[in-house]
């Protein structure tokens, strides 16, 4: 049997970022539904704004390569994403746009998406925990081959919810955030059966 493989990750680019302390927290519970966990940052990866003309001229980025190797070699996504102006942060849009890029032409389109798994979640300083982003987000992905699973946390008041080790101030919404990593452990377990 294959263990999963799931690439976990917030979508702010912040150093103290609390998308990736929720994204920890989601991970926590994957890893102890017996997948096998990879947790970046995306400020690790520093990318150009994409530009069709830089890609022409000069290919993709190494960071944006790399990025896109982890994305292949997992099965699935867990996902925190902070929201800008009710939508995604330009950040997290732009490493999609880039990860997605065919590097030759016999490579399938979206390779790095297609037939993936995913889980959504999001916290914000407002009341609406960054929720208005994670409907954007949900499209982006489905319309790129990504299986987004139907349940999804948005925790508001972001400063209130997390202790200064990253962990939740309230371990029952920590509980139901850890729940949304075992959910996509178990659901790409069976898909891997």
């Amino acid at each position: 049997m294959t263990t999963p493989r799931i690439l976990v990750f917030g979508g702010s680019l912040r150093r103290d970022s609390f998308n990736q302390k929720l994204a920890a927290v989601a991970a926590a519970g994957a890893s102890a539904a017996g997948a096998e966990v990879t947790v970046i940052s995306l400020r690790d990866f520093p990318l150009p704004v994409f530009d069709s003309d830089l890609e022409s001229a000069s290919g993709m980025p190494e960071t944006a390569r790399a990025l896109k190797q982890l994305f292949l070699s997992h099965h699935g996504l867990i996902i925190a994403s902070p929201e800008y102006n009710s939508s995604v942060t330009a950040a997290l849009k732009n490493a999609i746009d880039w990860v997605s890029r065919a590097e030759s032409d016999s490579e399938p389109p979206v390779a790095a998406f297609s037939g993936k798994s995913a889980i959504l979640c999001a916290t914000s300083p407002g009341a609406l925990g960054g929720l208005r982003g994670l409907v954007h987000l949900r499209s982006i992905l489905g319309n790129i081959g990504v299986t987004v699973l139907p349940d999804q946390i948005a925790v508001g008041k972001a400063h209130e919810a997390f202790s200064p080790d990253g962990s939740m101030t309230d371990p029952k919404l920590a509980a139901r955030v850890q729940s949304l990593g075992s959910q996509l452990a178990s659901h790409l377990a069976k898909l891997l059966a």
